[in-house]
């Protein structure tokens, strides 16, 4: 399983989403920071899910950092967040 599969199969667990989109980005970072042959470095992600509802953005990614901490610590390099409960817009 690559890595984008084990970030949205990691955030369905978690989150149990109304909507999830996630993207790997790596290839528009060649030669940048934090850039690795193959890819999978740099992730943007859209999520809308009731377990956001009422909480602030930071609150937001912590949540997803922590959902994704073994990721974050090992392979990934950047992740770009845009997370929203139901009725927001993301």
């Amino acid at each position: 399983m690559g890595m984008q599969d084990n970030i949205t199969t990691k955030l369905i667990a978690a989150f149990t989403p109304e909507s999830l989109h996630v993207e790997d980005e790596s290839h528009l970072h060649g030669g940048h920071a934090g850039h690795r042959p193959g890819g999978e470095t740099h992730f943007r992600l859209y999520i809308v899910a009731r377990a956001f509802r009422g909480k602030t953005r930071l609150e937001r990614h912590r949540m997803i950092n922590a959902a994704l901490a073994k990721e974050l610590k090992g392979r990934i390099h950047a992740l770009a967040i845009h997370a929203a409960a139901p009725g927001e817009t993301v």
